[in-house]
């Protein structure tokens, strides 16, 4: 009973000590963002970072999907080929420089993503394949929706960097970047003036 007690307490204070943030991407013009990629990074944010399991980039109908990944460091990735044809993944990325020659089916070996930063994908048998896998040393990311709202949920209170990229933005650009202090939820305006949002 008495351990019961104690384990309500500590949950109570781990909530306590969490913050909702709400973020609001816009484009250049101020409207809504989809598929921005959002998250905080923080001392606290690389300690509680985890290897994700089950990551892929698959290869469907000449396309990669998803177009936009975001795993943690130290994950594996798949590039499972579900195409009737044959492609050749690779990256010149400097968080992750490979290349899978010509294949079908599912490489034996997922490949390690175990730095951070933007890695993007190609094919060097069908040059409007591209896509990219965000590496990030935090457990808390996410993507905007269609009305380029996005939200990540316990949060520890404290001092972080809020994050904003979108794969829309010039080659090379970085995530654009904000300090984020947290004592309770919070709401967040992010403009990305190197963007325009789709129609």
């Amino acid at each position: 009973m008495k351990a019961a007690i104690l384990a309500g307490v500590a949950l109570f204070c781990t909530a306590a000590g969490a913050a909702r943030v709400d973020v609001q991407v816009q484009d250049a013009a101020g409207k809504p963002l989809a598929g921005a990629v959002a998250y905080v990074e923080s001392a606290a944010a690389r300690a509680a970072a985890k290897p994700m399991a089950g990551a892929e980039v698959a290869q469907v109908d000449k396309q990669f999907t998803p177009r936009v990944s975001v795993v943690t460091t130290g994950s594996l990735v798949s590039f499972p080929n579900r195409d009737k044809v044959r492609h050749h993944v690779f990256s010149f990325s400097k968080a992750k420089p490979f290349e899978i020659k010509l294949y079908t089916g599912t490489p034996a070996n997922p490949l390690l993503f175990d730095k951070a930063g933007i890695v993007v994908l190609g094919c060097n048998i069908h040059d409007t394949m591209v896509a990219w896998v965000l590496v990030v040393d935090t457990p808390w990311s996410t993507q905007t929706n269609a009305l380029g709202q996005a939200r990540l949920p316990e949060v520890p209170a404290g001092t972080h960097k809020l994050l904003v990229w979108h794969p829309d933005l010039p080659p090379g650009t970085p995530p654009v970047e904000q300090p984020l202090v947290l004592s309770g939820d919070t709401s967040v305006v992010v403009r990305l003036a190197g963007v325009a949002a789709r129609n």
